[in-house]
């Protein structure tokens, strides 16, 4: 009696894969072009920051300076100023705005009618659309002290008005409510795509069990959207130190600037206007420097406590 030998699969070679899996690789190459050219390859440029940098002599001929220029930034009287700034800008973003794209996206997983959701889905998606210079002449024409809408209804009411737009008191909170207008809607997007990969069936057996509406959402579509929500948070614990000089720039002036100054707006002023080009790459580098941290830290804890992480 004959044994049958057991034949192990071939393995494909690169070449065999490339031809297969041909469309998909082309349908990732614009993506990876991209990548490269506008994310890695500038990367090179960062030597700048270790250098007292020449736009004459050239990355490879300009003085060798170490840790000078971080030392020297470190250092600044206005260090603590645009940490504090700048993370009190972040963790007001973070707490207030991130969850606000989960709940909008429940409600509208909620709504049954659907020539109803995709309006309401519309209208919340417009803001982010809108350029920060258009947003900040909503807010200058809403909160002007002079002639603003909102001081004028004050006013109208017997009440005083308020001096929004140059009290310090206020700007980081119009700066957040800023962030959720503009760009609540548009967060739902990405949980909305993930409710959809929800088993229909969990709902059923739920309602049969008789639980409500808020048990379903509770212990189906949270925990369903889970991992998205955690992935989401480390990628946006990553971007901590970027709060976007666009609008802070057309937000602030001289009697906030104390409260405005961040990162960026102090690479702008050091680094386009005055020419500090290696001073300036040293502050950049520490922002991402301090994003790769808090990636790795925030999907190591991830890990730890039993999810998927990023990576």
């Amino acid at each position: 009696m004959k044994r049958r030998s057991l034949s192990l699969p071939k393995k494909t070679s690169l070449q065999a894969e490339l031809l297969r899996d041909k469309y998909l690789y082309l349908l990732v190459f614009p993506g990876l072009v991209y990548f490269l050219v506008f994310k890695y390859y500038p990367m090179w440029g960062l030597i700048i920051a270790f250098q007292d940098y020449s736009p004459y002599m050239g990355v490879f001929q300009s003085a060798w300076v170490g840790l000078e220029n971080f030392i020297r930034f470190f250092e600044h009287p206005d260090f603590l100023l645009l940490f504090r700034n700048t993370m009190m800008i972040s963790l007001l973003s973070l707490v207030f705005f991130f969850p606000l794209p989960i709940l909008l996206s429940l409600c509208m997983n909620e709504v049954q009618n659907r020539y109803f959701k995709r309006v309401i889905q519309s209208v919340v998606y417009l803001p982010h659309f809108l350029s920060w210079v258009i947003i900040a002449g909503i807010t200058f024409l809403l909160l002007s002290q002079s002639n603003g809408i909102v001081n004028m209804l004050l006013q109208y009411g017997g009440f005083a008005k308020i001096d929004f737009l140059t009290n310090p008191q206020y700007f980081w909170g119009i700066l957040t409510g800023q962030n959720i207008w503009k760009d609540t809607g548009w967060g739902t997007i990405i949980f909305l795509a993930a409710m959809t990969s929800i088993d229909p069936q969990l709902y059923e057996a739920a309602r049969i069990d008789g639980a409500s509406r808020i048990r379903q959402i509770w212990h189906i579509t949270l925990p369903g959207i889970r991992n998205v929500i955690v992935i989401l948070l480390i990628l946006r614990l990553g971007h901590i130190m970027d709060v976007g000089f666009e609008q802070v720039f057309l937000m602030s002036n001289g009697a906030v600037a104390h409260v405005a100054d961040v990162f960026e707006t102090y690479v702008y002023r050091n680094g386009i206007q005055q020419g500090q080009f290696s001073y300036t790459t040293a502050v950049g580098l520490f922002k991402s420097v301090i994003g790769l941290v808090l990636v790795i830290g925030a999907n190591w804890l991830a890990k730890r406590f039993g999810e998927e992480g990023v990576y």
